[in-house]
């Protein structure tokens, strides 16, 4: 989810989250944890602290957890980190509150410290502490951003409807799996493809209704009651005024349309034309102006070319390309333990179970781009199109994208695809777009 002036509140938070906690068990190894118990040392223990936690942090900034991306504006799940550690000091109410819970605990057991269980007690107090902080930081920098009020309360709320609509953007996608719970949704019976699955293509088009009802049957379907359904007066009020959950919902779906080619963090980006066309089009003209500059013709000159005489034999030629073209593009013959496989990593990841199956039949075999990039797999060509057109555009299949965001999916989840580490994901990115630029530039 993205919101003005967030950071905290996208799809590298977990991994931030268990990068913290892991730094912050090694930190306590290290200090003096029982001066927990002594509220005059609980300053210097926060100083010892943020100093061990920030030098286990710079270890493991170069690890693929460190490296890994940690929201769509470029930062890392490292940087993300140590500036929520530092945050710790400019916000000591929540140090407070975390040694507070230590103490009680210690209490409550006779002698923490010496508890099997101590260390899971201990890390989850820590991702409390950090949960909760980094509403408060993201709160702070969307009044900073937008000039409008905003509490770590509104930001959970956002978050549980940025939350619930990609459960029900899961369950459009396996509409023939869920149509009860579809019909139920959508207040209708089903009777063939429910048009709403193809007409929400992002938060914006989900419908507060919508939402109020899945909240509702959850408790049928999910076992437990809904967040606007439990005894929680959280969000009570909001179960009763859709207008304001549809106010909340345009906001999210509004900003991230408005900040989808500007968070970048690559040199140059474009969100025009069509994703293998587009680049087709570009190494062409790049081509040819470096063909120019050495035929003799003078630079900044145009020519205009007559068009050609169209005969038999260039029918057969364009014949005989388009076979060459076909016969180059790749081809994928998938064994059922491989799609099994397949479909076992996508639904890991919350994707359609035949997304790999589904994208590859998507691509445009002739393309220059796709025989280009033949001898890549298809999570890395999704890479090159991501880095060089954004995560999203108008050109992609609908077979590409995720379908809980309109997207394609995001470098994290194109590396567990292609099992293999982020770091190498992103090596073989760049070494694919180099051989098109090589190519391009010939």
């Amino acid at each position: 989810m993205r919101l003005p002036g967030t950071r905290y509140q996208e799809h590298g938070w977990e991994q931030v989250r268990k990068l913290l906690g892991h730094c912050s068990l090694q930190a306590f190894r290290q200090i003096e944890v029982r001066q927990v118990l002594e509220p005059a040392q609980h300053a210097t223990l926060l100083d010892a602290y943020t100093d061990a936690v920030a030098a286990a942090l710079r270890a493991n900034a170069r690890t693929a957890r460190g490296e890994a991306d940690g929201n769509s504006y470029g930062e890392s799940v490292y940087e993300l980190s140590l500036g929520l550690l530092y945050e710790l000091q400019a916000q000591p109410a929540y140090w407070a509150a975390f040694v507070a819970a230590i103490a009680a605990e210690h209490a409550r057991s006779g002698d923490f410290w010496q508890d099997p269980a101590a260390e899971g007690v201990l890390r989850k107090k820590i991702n409390d502490m950090f949960a909760t902080l980094r509403d408060k930081v993201d709160a702070d920098n969307y009044i900073v951003a937008t000039g409008r009020d905003c509490s770590p309360n509104k930001i959970y709320t956002y978050r549980m409807l940025d939350t619930a609509y990609r459960e029900i953007a899961g369950l459009f996608a396996a509409w023939e799996q869920h149509s009860a719970r579809v019909g139920v949704i959508l207040g209708r019976p089903l009777a063939g493809v429910p048009i709403e699955v193809r007409q929400m293509k992002s938060i914006s088009g989900c419908k507060a209704e919508w939402l109020i009802r899945w909240s509702e049957s959850q408790a049928q379907f999910g076992g437990s009651p809904g967040p606007l359904h439990t005894k929680s007066k959280r969000f009570a009020s909001l179960k009763n005024s859709p207008d304001k959950i549809a106010s909340l919902l345009a906001e999210i779906g509004d900003y991230e349309a408005l900040s989808a080619n500007m968070d970048s963090a690559d040199d140059w980006q474009t969100a025009a034309g069509e994703a293998a066309l587009w680049l087709e089009d570009y190494w062409r003209v790049i081509g040819e102006s470096e063909q120019a500059g050495t035929s003799g013709l003078p630079q900044g000159e145009d020519r205009i070319l007559s068009a050609p005489e169209h005969d038999v034999d260039d029918e057969t030629e364009d014949d005989e390309d388009a076979e060459a073209a076909h016969a180059a593009a790749p081809e994928y013959h998938a064994s059922e333990a491989e799609l099994a496989a397949e479909q076992g990593r996508a639904a890991e990841l919350s994707l359609p179970l035949r997304y790999l199956e589904m994208a590859r039949s998507a691509q445009e075999a002739g393309s220059w781009t796709v025989r280009m990039l033949r001898d890549e797999s298809l999570p890395i060509r999704l890479a090159v199109y991501q880095k060089l057109l954004g995560a999203s555009d108008d050109t992609y299949p609908d077979a590409w994208l995720d379908p809980a965001t309109g997207e394609l999916p995001t470098l994290q989840q194109l590396a567990v695809l292609d099992q293999i580490s982020m770091p190498t994901l992103r090596k073989r990115r760049n070494e694919a777009i180099a051989r098109l630029q090589s190519a391009g530039g010939r």
